[in-house]
C-alpha cells in the first residue's frame, strides 16, 4: 500500500494528459486517448467536420474553425473524448471539469512531472496497476484529517526515506505511509 500511495498520490490527476491541449470550453479528452508511442497502431485516418454528431460538434465547438488543420491522432482523440463526455453524468461532468480547471492552473513543470508519473505508471504491469489503483481508493477513502497527516508524515521524511518507502513498501517515521508532497488536498 505505502509504494501505491507514494506512486498514486503524484497521480491525483490521472486523466492530466488527456488535458493538455483542451480549450476551456471543451470537455476533457479521455486519460487514455492517445495511444503510448511504444504501441504505435495503424495510423489514424483525418475526421471531416461534417462527419461528427451535433452533439461532438456543440462538445468542440472551439474546435472548428481549425478541426481540418488538426493532426488525424488529435481529432480522433478529441471525438472520442466528446464521446465519452457526452454518455458522462452532469455529476461525473462536474468532477471531470473540476479536475480539468486544475490541470489548467498547475505551472508548465508540475504538468510535466505528472505526464512523466502517469507514463511512469502506465508502463507498470497490470497486476500492478490494479494495486496502485485499489491502494489509491483506500487513501481516498480515509478521513480528510488521516490523509492531511498522511501528506505531513511524508513531507517531513527524508528523500532516501521516501525512496526506501516507495521501493520497499515500508512506512515512514510514525508507521504510516503518505502521498508525495504535490497531491492536491481533497
Amino acid at each position: 500500500m505505502i509504494r501505491f500511495l507514494a506512486l498514486c498520490a503524484s497521480l491525483a490527476l490521472s486523466v492530466a494528459p488527456g488535458f493538455a491541449q483542451v480549450p476551456a470550453s471543451a470537455p476533457p479528452a479521455p486519460a487514455g486517448a492517445a495511444p503510448p508511442a511504444a504501441a504505435s497502431p495503424a495510423p489514424a485516418s483525418p475526421r471531416a467536420w461534417e462527419s461528427l454528431s451535433p452533439e461532438q460538434k456543440q462538445v468542440l465547438q472551439g474546435y472548428q474553425g481549425n478541426w481540418n488543420s488538426l493532426p488525424a491522432e488529435r481529432q480522433q482523440s478529441l471525438a472520442k473524448g466528446s464521446q465519452r463526455w457526452l454518455s458522462m453524468t452532469p455529476q461525473q461532468r462536474a468532477g471531470a471539469q473540476q479536475r480539468f480547471n486544475q490541470w489548467r492552473a498547475m505551472p508548465p513543470e508540475q504538468r510535466q512531472l505528472v505526464r512523466q508519473r502517469w507514463q511512469e505508471f502506465k508502463s507498470l504491469p497490470p497486476e500492478r496497476q490494479r494495486e496502485v489503483r485499489e491502494s489509491f481508493n483506500r487513501f481516498r477513502q480515509m478521513p480528510p484529517e488521516r490523509r492531511q497527516q498522511l501528506r505531513q508524515q511524508w513531507r517531513q521524511m527524508t528523500p532516501e526515506q521516501r525512496h526506501r518507502a516507495v521501493q520497499g513498501g515500508r512506512a515512514p517515521p510514525g508507521g504510516h505511509a503518505a502521498p508525495p508532497p504535490h497531491h492536491p488536498p481533497r
